[in-house]
């Protein structure tokens, strides 16, 4: 595996720890502990839940794409989807920031970026991996 990748994969994996704390966070949003509106707690939900989910993706793409022997360029579209696992929580999270929102804010424009992100690097994962099989077999 690429060095770099190596290391981004090493340090995507520490940011489960902040992952981690944000469930605590929602924890004290769901016991009254912390006062938020229903549109900010159903955005920090969903960016909690994308941040996970999207993050454990991205490494499985990384290993995928290593174990199938795509060619080195083609490895880096997991890097991509680590990238839409910033983006997609983020546009939950800072969208709804302030006192009482009504309807998300103009940084909900991230998420629709990171989908963008998310869905070509997607994309060239399964082509990458699909192409490292079909050289394999002949």
């Amino acid at each position: 595996m690429d060095p770099i990748i190596t290391i981004v994969s090493g340090a995507t994996i520490l940011t489960v720890i902040g992952i981690m704390s944000g469930g605590t966070f929602l924890l004290r949003i769901a016991t009254g502990g912390l006062p938020f509106n229903g549109l900010q707690k159903a955005f920090f939900r969903a960016g909690h839940a994308h941040a996970g989910v999207l993050v454990l993706l991205g490494l499985v793409c990384i290993l995928l794409l290593s174990a199938s022997g795509a060619a080195p360029g083609w490895r880096w579209a997991g890097v991509g989807v680590l990238a839409g696992a910033i983006l997609i929580p983020a546009g939950f999270f800072l969208s709804v920031l302030g006192r009482e929102p009504e309807r998300p804010g103009r940084a909900i424009a991230l998420l629709w970026v990171g989908v963008v992100v998310l869905a070509a690097s997607l994309l060239a994962v399964g082509v990458a991996v699909i192409a490292a099989g079909v050289a394999a077999l002949g």
